[in-house]
């Protein structure tokens, strides 16, 4: 009976082997770069993403830094225009997108969606403005600027038609513009009066004027929570991704993170209300 021993620890010691083996294949599998957790993001949109200098920086990035950690995987960051971001995941040019991608019915009709955070819009002006607008409503009649492809021109241009027409008002102007930066430009230009974007984005355009901008709005507009962008053919990766951001979540660098940017955490209520 003895002499069965050996033979057994060997056995089981080869099927673990081959078990582990086989987890590392999928693993590999599952990416576009071996080893590699190639990441889809528009750095024009500080805080979340931008380029310091030729380094990568902001929310987004420390935050998949911190997973791409948990995950034991070398980030790499490919600088993609917002518009082509779902795209370009759907080309396999990227593992995951993470880039301040509000979660939608319609953007989750075609990619999966792993909410990390919670945010909303605001509305900012020239100081010099003697427009102020507080909420959407008050822009019937006014030219606002924003970047394409957010989840906000849907709603501005239903307001436009469903509230500023049907009150006899004049309908909502919105000129689009590729990236953040370019519609901050086109408000100091006078080429629009008010512009729409992230909360978090807006402040910290008006902090970095220095007193040439204002943040009118004074509560979140068109709350949403924020995703992370994964193929839905790939569903090893996204168990993969969602338990990289629970071990990063557990080490306490995530709450460091929220803090550091000013950012919110979705709760189990918010994530169960999206699921509706």
């Amino acid at each position: 009976m003895h002499s069965h021993l050996p033979l057994t620890k060997v056995a089981l010691k080869l099927a673990f082997c081959s078990a582990v083996l086989t987890s590392a294949t999928l693993a590999h599998a599952s990416l576009i770069v071996p080893g590699k957790l190639t990441v889809g993001t528009d750095m024009t949109f500080p805080p979340y993403e931008y380029l310091d200098g030729k380094t990568p920086a902001g929310f987004d990035i420390e935050f998949m830094n911190g997973v791409a950690q948990e995950m034991k995987l070398q980030p790499h960051y490919v600088d993609t225009r917002f518009t082509s971001l779902i795209p370009g995941l759907q080309a396999k040019r990227y593992d995951v997108i993470a880039s301040a991608l509000f979660i939608t019915p319609e953007r989750e009709k075609v990619i999966d969606l792993v909410p990390y955070l919670k945010t909303g819009e605001s509305l900012f002006t020239l100081s010099s403005s003697s427009f102020k607008p507080k909420k959407p409503e008050d822009l019937c009649g006014h030219t606002v600027g924003s970047m394409q492809g957010t989840y906000w021109l849907e709603k501005l241009h239903a307001l436009s038609s469903d509230y500023c027409v049907k009150q006899g008002l004049k309908p909502i102007q919105v000129s689009e513009y590729s990236t953040d930066p370019q519609t901050t430009q086109a408000l100091l230009a006078h080429a629009v009066e008010v512009q729409m974007t992230d909360a978090s984005v807006a402040n910290a355009v008006v902090t970095r004027m220095k007193g040439r901008l204002v943040l009118t709005s004074d509560t979140l507009l068109y709350p949403v929570l924020v995703g992370l962008g994964v193929s839905k053919d790939n569903p090893e990766f996204k168990q993969q991704l969602t338990d990289g951001i629970a071990a990063f979540k557990t080490s306490g660098h995530y709450a460091d993170l929220l803090k550091k940017y000013s950012l919110a955490e979705p709760t189990d209520a918010d994530i169960q209300a999206m699921k509706k």
